[in-house]
């Protein structure tokens, strides 16, 4: 059984008299001046793909849902100490809308919930909240400031050694998992034999040996890939009596399919690169069998990173105004344009003010920006720029180009402290809702402490 909100609410403790208690405090008032809105908004997402939401057990309210997955990215929790305060702490029940005899969710049921409220919903919600601010005279979208970072996706460091013996480690698990109930699924487990030469390859200096121990582990995944597509074509002709077996067997079906040919194309691009001297590209890796969407993101020709580009608009009030999270690498310079339209349909208003990193300055962004009807687009590198051309004074120029170094804390203060620095959810669909959650955290965060101002 799901509900919205309790109809009746629970007898709950008071804030505690602390500077943190009274920020949570101001968080829920904002919240609840929304009424039902934001909580139908999640409750939507909850009952996806429910019969009858109004069956069964009850369990978090869409409310609850919503102000447990806050609270976990503003004070960067994990499961386990998320469920440990909700229990513990007076000030984190109340917040939750839990009452003082009320059970707090267990892990399993906060891992199961949270991870149900999709990257568009924490989206709308944000933009109401914007609204809030609007309404409020906190934020107004006319003087805006633009860059991007990296979020890092839940991987190791990529290599092809460990990418092949990570192929055969899954592939193997799954084989394994099946064999032992159904009569006639025979394969060879290569999982020892390809984790030494896993191991020979890291700790080899000479080139010649690693590549020696690159062909047999190759030769290893390329076995395993063949048994694993057989075991495919045996299990499909398999007719199980029993549902639940029969489930478990589409499963596994379905992940041999999956990681096989995630495994074809580790292979390919290993021999390209170490048996036949090719550069691979960047769209062409994979850097990850478990993160497949991971991007390759080089900043400054000399860091790499390994998750996507986050492209981030904040205003003179601190909030994040927009994000998008980019597929690939594309080019600063190709984004700016694009952010201010953004913003514009947030406010139905132009921003009359923007400043950008110098990685977007061009002439024709300037002039596109201004066609837009914004009045001064200051870039932080001039780039063959006159500051008459992009400022209506050299004082504004200065003024906007000191502004622009706040988005630079800003980023920084979402990454220490809303974990926007590594996505700990798996998938690109659960990547962008993590991101949203952390951005809709900080926004709350910074209009409650407006609301202490």
């Amino acid at each position: 059984m799901r509900h919205t909100i309790h109809k009746q609410l629970p007898i709950v403790s008071n804030f505690i008299d602390h500077e943190h208690a009274e920020e949570l405090n101001q968080m829920s008032q904002v919240l609840d001046s929304f009424g039902f809105e934001l909580s139908r908004m999640v409750y939507e997402d909850l009952i996806r793909g429910i019969k009858n939401p109004q069956k069964g057990r009850p369990g978090m309210t869409a409310e609850q849902v919503l102000r447990a997955l806050v609270i976990k990215q503003m004070r960067g929790f994990s499961y386990e100490q998320l469920e440990f305060h909700l229990k513990d702490s007076t000030s984190y029940k109340r917040f939750c809308r839990y009452g003082i005899a009320d059970e707090p969710p267990s892990i399993s049921a906060l891992k199961r919930n949270l991870k149900l409220v999709t990257a568009e919903t924490l989206e709308a919600i944000n933009r109401k909240l914007l609204g809030y601010a609007l309404d409020r005279g906190i934020e107004d979208g006319s003087r805006i400031r633009t860059d991007c970072t990296v979020e890092e996706t839940n991987i190791h460091k990529p290599s092809d050694s460990h990418l092949l013996y990570d192929s055969v480690r899954v592939l193997a698990r799954l084989m394994a998992r099946v064999s032992d109930g159904i009569e006639g699924l025979v394969f060879t487990d290569h999982r020892r034999r390809a984790k030494r030469r896993w191991r020979n390859i890291e700790h080899t200096g000479k080139e010649s040996e690693r590549v020696r121990f690159y062909r047999d582990l190759i030769q290893i995944t390329e076995k395993t890939v063949q048994y694993a597509f057989s075991v495919v074509t045996s299990l499909e002709q398999y007719e199980s009596p029993d549902v639940f077996e029969y489930c478990s067997i589409t499963s596994v079906i379905d992940k041999l399919k999956h990681y096989g040919l995630l495994a074809q194309k580790v292979i390919d691009q290993t021999k390209r690169r170490v048996l036949y001297g090719e550069t691979v590209p960047a769209d062409e890796k994979v850097v990850s069998i478990f993160e497949p969407h991971t991007d390759i993101i080089i900043k400054s020709r000399r860091d790499t990173f390994f998750g996507h580009k986050l492209c981030l608009t904040t205003g003179q009030s601190a909030l994040v105004l927009d994000c998008v999270v980019e597929d690939g690498n594309p080019a600063d310079s190709k984004l700016a344009v694009e952010m201010v339209e953004r913003v514009s349909k947030i406010y139905n208003a132009i921003p009359c003010q923007a400043a950008f990193d110098g990685g977007f300055a061009s002439r024709e962004n300037l002039v596109n920006i201004k066609e837009l009807g914004v009045q001064d687009v200051v870039f932080n590198k001039k780039c063959g720029l006159e500051v008459s051309q992009m400022a209506s004074s050299s004082w504004v120029y200065r003024y906007l180009s000191n502004f622009r170094a706040g988005i630079e804390g800003g980023i920084s203060f979402l990454k220490r402290c809303f974990g926007l620095s590594r996505c700990m959810w798996k998938g690109l669909a659960s990547y962008k809702s993590y991101t949203w959650a952390s951005i809709l955290s900080h926004n709350l965060l910074v209009l409650a402490r407006h609301r202490l101002c």
